[in-house]
């Protein structure tokens, strides 16, 4: 079988390296070298000798590819991103740890006391349960195209070559938007959480301080030093999460210091769902489905993270599959011991929020049936977690910039990348924003932090949903052109059907949002309410028409049969790659039946 594709055979003069092909008439006579990360860098930008030289010299820009002037403006950018000049520095253990307890958050371990006091225990499972199955659906979507195109921006990027122009402006803006909001509102919380100990509120700005520069410090680092941090932070929140399943567990058939069988007596006294009537029940049920979509944010940043990856052909996958793992272990199985353990009337759940620790479900249930000491703990990890999002807020609205900038969306300064892969331009606008923080001190805090969610409250949902569509057209592209499956090495275990699924749960869940923003629980309506709740679609939809009017692009799709499935793949030899998945495939089929059930979950 030959090792060379029609394309290549066709197109003899291109420039191929680490899975990228370039016709050489796109690019310029400038000489360029190509390191082994994949960016492009000018030949004199090569280490000067002085570690004090070399350091000062790592913050200038690396040079960008430049193309073909007369190129269109979607060739221009399928080049661009392709060829990022981002570190290529994650491993496989950093995507494992990020898929596993990336989304491990306050909106488990705080805002599920809220979901519980508003919906009931039954509400917990139903809600995180169903919404947990739109987030495999999506996950395993995303790990699918990330492993083919693990390009500049991820999924950023996806949607403005597979659905369209105006969609990715609207989407990726809006998405930049959340974890620009997220860092400030981030670190107020994990000042807030040291409240738990009693700390003086004078305070306040100091312990805002402290985290910012801790956070800011640590995403110097690089996509290193983000990997790091992570891998630490998750693996501490995964052990938590562990141990608090067995103590509850433990807690639930007596065994705590105050001893007494609970079984599912909560369940029965006061219930198992919150509310008088049918109708309050099912409101109930509806804010859990709002609470569960916001806890999973942050899911998506394993594709954000193919593209820094080392190796995205293997460690994708399997970080994709944790998500399984995740979802079941960490995220149901905890809430039914917090469904088991603390009823939905617990006082302590009175004005619950996601800034109050010691309104944690989690915290509740070691204090309430007699435990000393684990408390103070698990408010540890509450403010690891909360630091957690913050350090993803800067990692993931940096290479968004980055991104957003190389499809022109963003001036051009904001894809500034410095020889060792940081996006500085992006870094330092979102560590600027985060200074909003020292806000905290001001009566006005809770007005302003809520106005800044409202912004970007939907982008989650807009993100998945958009990652769902992304793979649906992608398919489509794919056989209006004639191509197949085979050609992939990585294919979603629940397939193009899987993304229907997702897409179908992000409208229910929109749906619901709008019916609890109109109709808050335990609330009257108000106009205020619904627009902190709600302000994020308009705003999208009003980028969406805006950009359409704006570029005067009046199609819906981009046609399948011209979009641009090439540029930036990792395996461009698709005659090879065939041959290494049938091998592949070959080698899996001769083990054991135990082997290849463990492998297609893990």
């Amino acid at each position: 079988m030959s090792n060379t594709s029609s394309y290549e055979k066709n197109n003899p003069d291109n420039l191929k390296h680490n899975g990228i092909t370039i016709d050489s008439e796109f690019l310029t006579q400038e000489p360029i070298t190509i390191p082994s990360n994949g960016s492009a860098v000018s030949i004199d930008e090569t280490g000067s000798g002085s570690k004090w030289q070399d350091f000062k010299d790592s913050f200038k820009r690396v040079k960008p590819i430049e193309v073909d002037p007369n190129l269109s403006e979607a060739e221009k950018v399928a080049i661009i991103t392709a060829q990022t000049p981002l570190k290529h520095h994650l491993k496989n253990r950093h995507l494992q740890m990020i898929a596993i307890g990336g989304a491990i958050g306050t909106g488990l371990l705080v805002g599920s006391g809220t979901a519980l006091r508003t919906g009931g225990p039954a509400s917990l499972l139903i809600g995180w349960g169903s919404t947990g199955t739109m987030i495999y659906a999506m996950v395993m979507a995303l790990g699918e195209l990330a492993v083919i195109f693990p390009i500049s921006g991820g999924f950023t990027t996806y949607a403005t070559r597979f659905i369209d122009e105006s969609f990715g402006y609207a989407n990726n803006f809006n998405y930049m938007l959340q974890w620009l909001v997220t860092l400030p509102l981030e670190i107020v919380s994990a000042s807030i959480t040291v409240n738990f100990w009693g700390t003086d509120p004078k305070y306040r700005d100091g312990f805002v301080a402290l985290f910012w520069l801790a956070i800011v410090i640590i995403n110097m680092f690089g996509v290193k030093g983000y990997g790091e941090a992570e891998f630490v932070f998750s693996f501490i929140k995964v052990i938590t999460i562990v141990g608090f399943i067995i103590l509850g567990i433990i807690l639930n058939c007596g065994g705590g210091p105050t001893g007494g069988y609970i079984g599912g007596k909560y369940w029965h006294d006061p219930g198992a769902f919150a509310g008088d009537t049918p109708g309050a029940k099912f409101k109930g049920v509806c804010s859990v489905f709002v609470t569960a979509a916001f806890s999973f944010a942050g899911s998506e940043l394993v594709g954000l993270a193919a593209s820094e990856s080392v190796e995205p052909r293997k460690s994708v996958p399997k970080a994709a599959k944790q998500v399984f793992w995740r979802i079941t272990l960490f995220y149901i199985l905890s809430l039914l011991m917090i469904g088991l353990l603390v009823p939905y009337n617990d006082k302590s759940l009175i004005g619950a929020s996601s800034v109050d620790a010691a309104a944690s479900p989690f915290v509740i249930a070691i204090k309430t049936h007699g435990i000393k000491g684990l408390p103070s703990v698990v408010n540890v990890v509450i403010l690891i977690a909360v630091l957690s999002v913050g350090n993803s807020a800067i990692y993931a609205c940096s290479r968004t910039m980055v991104a957003l900038a190389e499809q022109r969306f963003l001036p051009e300064i904001f894809s500034y990348v410095d020889r060792k892969g940081r996006p500085l331009v992006g870094i330092a606008v979102t560590s600027a924003f985060g200074l909003i923080a020292f806000v905290a001190a001001s009566k006005k805090e809770g007005e302003v932090f809520n106005w800044l969610l409202a912004l970007s409250g939907l982008s989650s949902l807009f993100t998945w949903g958009g990652i769902c569509i992304c793979h649906i057209r992608f398919r489509k592209a794919l056989a209006a052109q004639g191509r197949g499956l085979d050609e992939l090495s990585f294919k979603s275990p629940t397939g193009v059907w899987g993304s229907y699924w997702g897409l179908f749960m992000v409208i229910i869940m929109f749906i619901a949002q709008f019916y609890v923003a109109l109709f808050p629980v335990g609330d009257s309506p108000s106009a205020e309410g619904f627009f902190e709740a709600y302000l994020s679609f308009p705003l999208v939809m009003v980028m969406y028409i805006g950009h359409k009017i704006y570029k005067r692009n009046w199609k819906l799709f981009i046609p399948a049969e011209k979009m641009d499935i090439d540029t930036g793949r990792r395996e461009v030899d698709l005659d090879l790659l065939k041959q290494e998945i049938a091998e592949e495939k070959a080698i899996m089929a001769t083990k054991p039946r135990w082997y290849r059930i463990w492998n297609f979950w893990c």
